[in-house]
């Protein structure tokens, strides 16, 4: 098993559409970014990435290529998602922590947990998706997301893995099996006068 740990922030932008987790919320502000400023989905897509160590979004998809601008952030993640299963590894589940002012995430966080399920071809069982306020941390003008993936293996590699090691091992029983005869060929072989 791996684990991916992501972590995203993004400042409120008037004029912009707010989205997060995929899916399009309805408030005063959206969320500033190169691409759609979903913070939930470039968090995720930091935790996907992170459990194969195969750097963060910003190596995949800089901000300075301007292909990624205004561009739906799922792509982000389906193309980490793609990595991760090129890798051998499936996402067992993932949970998220939000912290921002507004809006109230409760409301919508089957929606979002639908949206990301979706993604990753998993069940809304498995995703988690929490709120908080950020009382205290001086963040009211900001969305930050945590994001947390667990990984296993695919079903096909662990079956790779096991016939490897099998194979691995009547290997090592053969050389085994011949050290033994050639000692007991040895110790009964007559002296030499």
């Amino acid at each position: 098993m791996r684990i991916g740990y992501g972590w995203d922030s993004h400042e409120f932008k008037k004029g912009v559409p707010l989205r997060i987790g995929g899916v399009e919320l309805k408030h005063t502000h959206g969320l500033a970014g190169h691409s759609d400023g979903d913070v939930l989905l470039h968090a995720l897509t930091d935790a996907l990435l992170g459990a194969i160590a195969a750097g963060d979004i910003g190596s995949h998809f800089p901000p300075s290529d301007p292909q990624w601008k205004g561009a739906d952030s799922s792509i982000f993640v389906l193309e980490a998602l793609t990595k991760v299963r090129q890798a051998g590894w499936e996402v067992c589940n993932v949970d998220s922590t939000l912290i921002l002012d507004a809006p109230k995430i409760g409301p919508v966080a089957n929606r979002i947990r639908q949206s990301i399920a979706e993604l990753l071809e998993i069940s809304p069982e498995d995703v988690g998706v929490k709120a908080k306020t950020p009382e205290g941390m001086g963040t009211e003008k900001a969305a930050i997301a945590h994001v947390v993936v667990l990984l296993e293996k695919h079903e096909d590699h662990k079956r790779l893995e096991v016939a490897a090691a099998m194979l691995e091992a009547d290997n090592h029983v053969d050389e085994v099996v011949k050290q033994l005869v050639k000692d007991v060929r040895l110790e009964k072989a007559p002296a030499k006068k």
